[in-house]
């Protein structure tokens, strides 16, 4: 049995985008959430293609990217 990279990097890129969110919480920034948003795209273009209630998951990064929207259009 082999090591599957597409997997791993599949799961690298899930585990970056929630510690990147976290951090970009706490910290309120709107460049760490934006950045989460975008790493995310890739591994919820898989879940687009489900048939099922799987294809909720797909619309993850825009729920990231309205919060990013929002950090970055409100004062400090």
């Amino acid at each position: 049995m082999g090591f599957y990279w597409v997997g791993f990097i599949f799961w690298l890129l899930i585990g970056t985008s929630i510690l990147l969110l976290i951090w970009g919480l706490l910290e309120k920034s709107w460049r760490i959430l934006l950045s989460s948003g975008i790493v995310l795209i890739l591994p919820s273009l898989y879940f687009l293609g489900a048939e099922n209630w799987l294809r909720i998951f797909a619309l993850s990064p825009l729920i990231i990217f309205i919060l990013a929207a929002y950090y970055w259009s409100s004062p400090i």
